[in-house]
């Protein structure tokens, strides 16, 4: 076969399978491949019909089907498949040739691959797609990092692909080694806490205002019309009209409350435990996961604990209201978490991140796209040091402005028993990162007193430790 196509996939799962069909549809052509041969005939009679797109029954014919320097692109789960394929793949590429994990790979995983691959003088990109099926077929977001040789190579079917947003791909080169998989992990991190942000906001409509579907839809509709426009706002208008052809229910009224996860949020709460970034949010939107997840031990537990009844006799409006501006700051909260990790990241890796330009990767194809990126690019625009989005100016007086609204809907959560742990957060983490001073100089004393760990005095200068012999014995 001779060398026609200008990219190869490996990997024709849904999210794979849609992404050669991207590609040949912006005039690529595409090779695949396939562990389970069978799927590549399957595909090239089904969805590739008629398409620029070549199939192989082995890697050595796949690989010859690939135009110099070949690129090669990996959609398969993240882990032992990636180590496999690249082990199979090194023999039969030449210098210069490119690998390329599509997958969500875990970003220290990649920070190791492109120095393996690079020993056999292979050029490697992680990168992070976003977007999901829809997203892969019509446009993902693309988050590039690796080898920045490889980048010239793969940047025109890459931002070919790519959402388009006011003419601008939402794909750019993002830095070395695992920086591509670095930002999809931090994505997906925001994506866990903006998604139960928008639960805890049902749950408060459902259970304090007593909110059927229909009536959801109307306020999430009305909600994506303004500052809140966003992906994840437009599909929850969405569900809430979907009915279940089994019952004739509506379907979110059907689908039982234990919620699943894969990882990447986990990964990104442990990675700001290790860099000491606090993404708060984040982390109780993955506790809440687990929470759900323990559906049988809950259910035991409503029939004997207890809590208050809810009875609400305000104004229902003002609380919609109230609750739109409180979920406006809490997102704002949790960007500033998302990219406080990543100015760490940069600062202790090394990347030249632009946080700038990774919002505008982020403002369309992917699942946490949403209208008011632009003001976070434009913060870092302002201030390319900035360290924290809550002190640009605009983020300043929207956070300073509707802080009242986040207080009531916490307060009011509390006072009717409804968890609202990512609300909670979110106003704690304002409160803590406003806070001149915190009660830590209390734990310092209690760890000297102890364990003789020492501490810092106001009335010296930074860096200097004491110790005080506190008398008494710690055990009596």
């Amino acid at each position: 076969m001779s060398s026609q196509a200008d990219i190869g996939l490996i990997g024709l799962a849904v999210m794979g399978e849609n992404l050669v069909l991207n590609m040949a549809h912006h005039g690529f052509t595409v090779a695949v491949f396939n562990r389970t041969v069978s799927k590549v005939d399957a595909f090239l009679a089904g969805k590739a019909k008629g398409e620029s797109i070549v199939g192989a029954h082995s890697l050595p014919e796949f690989v010859a089907s690939l135009k110099r320097p070949r690129r090669v692109m990996l959609m398969v789960k993240a882990g032992e498949a990636v180590d496999d394929f690249i082990g199979q793949l090194t023999p039969l590429l030449e210098p210069g040739d490119m690998i390329i994990d599509g997958g969500n790979s875990y970003f220290r995983d990649t920070n190791r691959r492109t120095k393996q691959v690079a020993q056999k003088g292979l050029l490697f990109i992680g990168t992070g797609v976003s977007g999901g099926e829809e997203g892969a077929l019509k446009g993902p977001s693309i988050m590039p990092g690796g080898h920045e040789a490889a980048w010239p190579h793969v940047q025109p079917i890459f931002q070919s692909i790519a959402a388009q947003v006011d003419g601008t791909p939402c794909c750019e080169w993002v830095g070395p080694e695992g920086a591509g998989h670095f930002v999809k992990m931090v994505h997906n991190g925001i994506e866990y806490g903006d998604m139960q942000l928008i639960a805890e906001v049902y749950d408060l409509l459902r259970k304090v205002l007593g909110m059927q579907p229909p009536e959801l839809h109307e306020v999430f509709t009305e909600w994506n019309r303004g500052d809140l426009d966003s992906y994840l706002i437009e599909i929850t208008s969405r569900i809430f009209m979907q009915k279940d052809p089994a019952t004739g229910q509506y379907l979110v009224d059907v689908i039982l409350d234990a919620a699943e996860q894969k990882g990447t949020g986990k990964w990104t709460t442990e990675e700001a435990l290790d860099l000491g970034v606090p993404v708060t949010m984040i982390t109780e939107a993955v506790f809440a996961r687990i929470a759900s997840a323990q559906k049988d031990e809950r259910v035991a537990a409503s029939d004997v604990l207890r809590g208050p009844r809810v009875h609400f006799s305000g104004n229902r409006k003002a609380f919609v209201e109230t609750l739109r501006q409180a979920l406006y700051l809490a997102k704002i909260c949790s960007y500033a978490q998302g990219f406080a990790l990543l100015n760490q990241a940069a600062a202790e890796y090394k990347w030249p991140l632009n946080f700038g330009s990774i919002a505008m990767l982020w403002r369309g194809g992917c699942i946490i796209r949403a209208r008011f990126l632009h003001r976070i690019k434009d913060a870092f625009d302002r201030n390319p040091r900035l360290n924290n989005l809550l002190l640009d100016s605009y983020f300043r007086k929207i956070v300073t402005g509707r802080q009242n609204n986040l207080r009531r809907v916490v307060a009011q959560a509390a006072r009717y028993g409804i968890p609202v742990p990512v609300f909670g957060s979110a106003l704690a983490y304002y409160d803590s990162y406003r806070s001149h001073q915190l009660p830590a100089n209390l734990i310092q004393a209690q760890r000297d007193f102890f364990g003789a760990h020492t501490y810092e005095r106001i009335d010296k200068p930074r860096g200097e430790f004491f110790h005080t012999e506190w008398g008494g014995n710690s055990s009596q």
